[in-house]
């Protein structure tokens, strides 16, 4: 008998309702010293995300509220458009080289560059993917479970034209920096743990954001977690 492949695949919402909570992974996340989920955005997607929810691509282009206010991060996604249902994110650490992309990308635009942190608790809600590396890359492996999670932490990663070994890296970290968890469809916001800011005159225009949709929550001067 032929086994079944482990590799995942995008999911519809239908699928998704069947699944359950993996608590595994949240206590391997936990055990690795994992206790930060993050994603970063600018300010003029900011006001959306707080005011509903850290939205996928094809969800955003559904809501007329946000699209109004949406300037994507990555305006290209035709590598990985088959994912758009899903919402990129690292692990303890951010893809440092994708936000220098982007922020070169919008570099004419007045916009300033936040990191949002999840509670590592939504590693395993039901239907998150692992990558191996940059999702749109040609040799990244998708996982959902366990497996998947486990070779984020893998020994050697084949990353863009390069093998990527652990060594002595700290167990928070994934062993390729472009490594991405794959949410699907929203992230709500009853998981933000706090917003992180390199600039700390930033800190106040974020409460002001917060306080016009009425949310609560930190906001960290923290140039570290952008590098």
């Amino acid at each position: 008998m032929k086994a079944k492949s482990t590799e995942a695949s995008p999911r519809i919402p239908e699928a998704l309702a069947e699944l359950p909570h993996n608590d595994a992974i949240v206590e391997a996340a936990r055990e690795r010293g994992v206790t930060d989920v993050l994603h970063f955005t600018h300010t003029q997607n900011l006001i959306g995300i707080l005011a509903t929810a850290v939205k996928s691509r094809a969800l955003v282009q559904a809501d007329s509220y946000v699209e109004l206010v949406h300037d994507p991060n990555c305006a290209d996604r035709w590598r990985d458009r088959e994912w758009t249902g899903y919402v990129s994110l690292s692990i303890s650490r951010i893809n440092d080289w994708m936000l220098g992309c982007s922020r070169r990308w919008h570099r004419n635009d007045d916009v300033e560059w936040v990191i949002l942190s999840f509670e590592p608790e939504i590693l395993g809600h039901p239907g998150v993917v692992f990558t191996t590396t940059n999702n749109a890359y040609p040799t990244c492996l998708r996982a959902e479970g366990m497996f998947g999670f486990g070779r984020v932490f893998a020994d050697e990663v084949e990353s863009y034209n390069r093998t990527i070994t652990r060594g002595d890296l700290d167990d928070r970290y994934p062993t390729d920096r472009w490594a991405e968890a794959l949410y699907p469809g929203a992230l709500s916001l009853d998981h933000l743990q706090r917003i992180y800011v390199d600039d700390e005159e930033m800190t106040e225009h974020i409460g002001g954001i917060l306080s016009g949709v009425a949310r609560d929550c930190p906001t960290e001067f923290k140039p570290e977690v952008f590098r």
